[in-house]
């Protein structure tokens, strides 16, 4: 009998390519639609392999898997899986990491093109039949005059910084995992986290969510920008703490927020971001293209096919684990 490859969980158009993909492959497939540790397990008991877009994959999920070896995240984040427990028992685990770097990298310049230059205020303005810029849209920025710190400087954020220094603005870095050379090289400047909170008039994220970045912007580290600041976040929204962003706006201290990601997904209707002025929200809308979505679905699917035929899959985020 075939391999079996479980489904957890899709939300998103596309799924009949993964399933017809992995049937090609020779491989059985099965599609759940789980949301929680117990659904998963019931759905995946006797698979070998899962694709996983959102469904918790813990360690007491793991240890229920008997016969799982690989598990495939439709997306470039893996939050959702406990990677460390994956690996402690022989499970290869990958990311799709490249399906949609010049989207996400392209909607973060426009969401800080429109907070810097108060797009928004000025729509609404015309609609309301005022003709005062200087009244509705004061602090607009001059981008060779506005400093860009991009926290996080793999395929995205680089790009971003990219995009930004064509742009004219001013761009520093914090990357603790990338040399000061290479940032040097491509042309910006490289500081620690702290520095790079005090020099940014728009700070911009592009770190996975773990442990140690969760609420990496907290109350105190909100604090550390320079009054009058934004926050732009097309990355994880658990990076932000979302009730000290809300203070913050509140206080004035910062002039608004662009969000295309939340801590928690859709945004409750009662979330504070909603009724705050200068707030952009878009809804985890930054990977989005046609070509992203079939590129996910191809990618996610046929590395599940590769791993399981014994060839290369150069996305294993977890190298050490042990076939």
């Amino acid at each position: 009998m075939s391999d079996l490859v479980v489904i957890t969980d899709a939300d998103l158009p596309g799924t009949e390519r993964i399933m017809e993909i992995l049937r090609a492959g020779g491989l059985r497939t099965r599609l759940a639609q789980c949301r929680t540790e117990d659904d998963v397990a019931e759905a995946a008991a006797d698979a070998t392999a899962l694709v996983v877009q959102w469904a918790p994959v813990t360690a007491a999920v793991l240890d229920r898997l008997e016969r799982c070896t690989f598990i495939g995240r439709l997306g470039i984040g893996y939050d959702m899986i406990d990677v460390e427990a994956a690996s402690a028992r022989g499970i290869a685990v990958a990311n799709t990491p490249d399906y949609c770097v010049e989207e996400v990298a392209a909607h973060t310049i426009a969401l800080v093109m429109a907070a810097g230059r108060r797009l928004f205020p000025l729509d609404r303005a015309v609609r309301e039949h005022r003709w005062s810029v200087a009244e509705d849209a004061p602090a607009a920025f001059r981008p060779s005059r506005t400093t860009l710190g991009v926290v996080g400087f793999g395929r995205i954020g680089s790009r971003t910084a990219a995009h930004a220094a064509a742009l004219g603005f001013r761009v520093v870095v914090h990357d603790p995992h990338v040399p000061g050379d290479a940032v040097h090289a491509a042309g910006h400047r490289p500081a620690t986290l702290d520095q790079t909170l005090a020099a940014a008039d728009i700070v911009s994220l592009h770190v996975p969510l773990t442990g140690g970045t969760r609420h990496l912007l907290d109350a105190r580290s909100l604090a550390r920008l320079p009054r009058g600041a934004l926050v732009v976040n097309t990355c994880r929204g658990g990076l932000v703490d979302e009730a000290a962003l809300a203070a913050a706006i509140r206080d004035r201290h910062l002039s608004g927020a662009a969000l295309d990601v939340f801590e928690t997904e859709p945004l409750p209707g009662d979330s504070p971001l909603r009724g705050l002025p200068g707030v952009i929200l878009t809804p985890h809308a930054a990977w989005y293209s046609p070509q992203a979505r079939a590129d996910l679905a191809e990618t996610t699917a046929r590395q599940v096919v590769d791993f399981l035929n014994r060839r290369p899959v150069p996305s294993i985020v977890n190298p050490e684990y042990t076939r």
